[in-house]
């Protein structure tokens, strides 16, 4: 096998490299970096990490071919992944992209870690890029400056975890982890042309993620296709006694197929919205088209409180964000400001440390939870993520899965929306609902527009039904190939020994 083919391989087809030895862990991540070295001396880099791990990558693919070539290997062993800037790797900095965890290193391995890396030998390539504490759907609230869209460069790749699609979309990653508190794995993984999936909430254990809302939260993968998504995700779940809302769930090794005959696909109406792009409506009408083609049933359905889902989001999110960024004050770890007593320096650190996106979700946060106004927003934020939560419960009596968008709009032009919050807090709009709700969604690459950036439809279902929405991801993946673009522009061009691209 020739080097210079790597970068385009699956998952599944670098697997099956490894262990036939027909190219090593070693070059595997050596062209890796090499790629990503080459994106920085780019005019526009994607600039998709914030720490890259170079020689402690290097190390740790050796020790996988050793690991390989004693027997001792899974399937996973001696793959390179990028990993979100706010899940711990013990003796490696976690920034969350703010300036307030500067210099900061982990003392401990985030569970999924501890099942990627140190049980499967997955190389870690560096930490990826993200909005600042994950707040963001753009990643242009990071300390460490913007990462770009692969497909365009001026162009944001989503948020918040912005950096690991673009990583993946880019040629500078096979797979990646993010995390998803509000869509912020699947709507980077639509712009960015990638799939993305924010499993059940608790079917993979938070530990060692750095909170946002812990009761939205989610760690999920990023790939190239449906089935790396599944060879992923099989080797992520399982109970874990260190996380309180781990659930006790047999580990599944998911398998995914695009047959989908007679199931039931709900399109609700409410999704239909005065803002939707009309390319992103169109692309939801020829897929479904598409679909009933294959056997599947089309189905109309009503989610009717959905015009609440960000009102009601943005309070529950906040509230609880305030509480969890409360330990950061300069005291434990991270930046510490001048100061001449106590008080002075919680507000001085936090002050210089936190950026206005995140300083804007902790006041909001607090507001809400005030004495005043607890009742008045907080209250009635619960009651109405109930109300959702019933909404799916219903919808689910007359479909099997729910389709719709992933994002209302492709990617937009970098700072386009930063000085209008709520027009970016409507960018999650179709994903926030399966976050109050609890359910499993994924992000699958449907299409382009005609200035060639890439749609990707939402696939929502059933609690732990995460092979069903694959099931249906893998469908739509089949027959919305030929109006997808091969790669990104100005990534090398990677074409295995029959001629065919890797991409999916």
């Amino acid at each position: 096998m020739s080097v210079q083919n790597i970068t385009g391989l699956t998952l599944r087809e670098l697997s099956a490299a490894l262990s036939a030895k027909k190219v090593s862990s070693l070059e595997i991540t050596g062209e890796y970096l090499k790629a990503i070295k080459k994106d920085l001396e780019h005019e526009k880099p994607v600039h998709p990490y914030i720490n890259v791990f170079g020689d402690a990558a290097l190390e740790a693919a050796k020790k996988a071919d050793k690991r390989i070539a004693e027997g001792a290997h899974t399937p996973l062993t001696g793959i390179p992944i990028a990993i979100k800037d706010n899940m711990n790797i013990k003796g490696f900095p976690t920034t969350c992209a703010s300036r307030i965890l500067e210099g900061y290193k982990a003392t401990y391995n985030a569970a999924v870690i501890d099942k990627l890396v140190t049980d499967n030998g997955m190389v870690v390539l560096g930490k990826t890029n993200m909005d600042e504490f994950a707040m963001g759907s753009s990643t242009e609230t990071s300390y460490y400056g913007i990462t770009r869209n692969p497909w365009d460069r001026d162009r944001i790749p989503g948020g918040s975890s912005g950096g690991s699609a673009a990583a993946v979309a880019g040629f500078l990653a096979p797979a990646a982890l993010g995390s998803d508190t509000g869509g912020s794995i699947r709507q980077p993984a639509c712009l960015c042309g990638v799939v993305g999936m924010k499993p059940t909430y608790g079917l993979v254990s938070r530990y060692g993620l750095v909170a946002f809302a812990s009761s939205l939260d989610q760690i999920g993968p990023i790939t190239r296709n449906v089935d790396d998504c599944a060879f992923l995700l099989s080797r992520m779940t399982g109970h874990d006694g260190r996380d309180s809302t781990s659930l006790d769930f047999p580990v599944n090794e998911y398998k995914v197929r695009p047959d989908i005959k007679g199931k039931r696909i709900g399109i609700p109406g409410e999704y239909f919205i005065e803002g939707m792009d009309p390319e992103v409506r169109k692309n939801v009408e020829d897929t479904c088209s598409r679909l009933e083609e294959l056997g599947a049933k089309i189905v109309d359905i009503s989610l009717p409180h959905s015009d609440y889902a960000v009102p009601a989001y943005y309070i529950v999110a906040t509230a609880e964000a305030s509480s969890n960024l409360e330990r950061f004050d300069g005291v434990k770890y991270g930046l510490r400001a001048e100061s001449g007593n106590l008080s002075d320096l919680y507000i001085k650190t936090r002050s210089t440390g936190f950026g206005a996106e995140v300083k804007r979700r902790i006041m909001l946060g607090t507001y809400v939870l005030s004495a005043g106004y607890y009742d008045a927003y907080y209250m009635k934020a619960l009651k109405v993520r109930s109300l959702i939560r019933e909404d799916f419960e219903k919808a689910f009596e007359k479909a099997d899965y729910i389709l719709g968008p992933t994002s209302p709009t492709p990617a937009f032009k970098i700072g386009e929306k930063m000085d209008d919050p709520i027009a970016m807090y409507l960018s999650d709009i179709y994903t926030i609902s399966l976050n109050l709700a609890g359910l499993p969604g994924i992000s699958v690459p449907s299409g382009m527009t005609k200035n060639s950036l890439p749609l990707g439809l939402q696939v929502a279902g059933k609690l732990l039904d995460e092979e069903g929405i694959m099931n249906i991801a893998c469908a739509i993946e089949s027959i919305t190939k030929g109006r997808l673009a091969q790669r990104p522009a100005g990534t090398k061009e990677t074409i295995n020994e029959k001629g065919a691209d890797h991409r999916s």
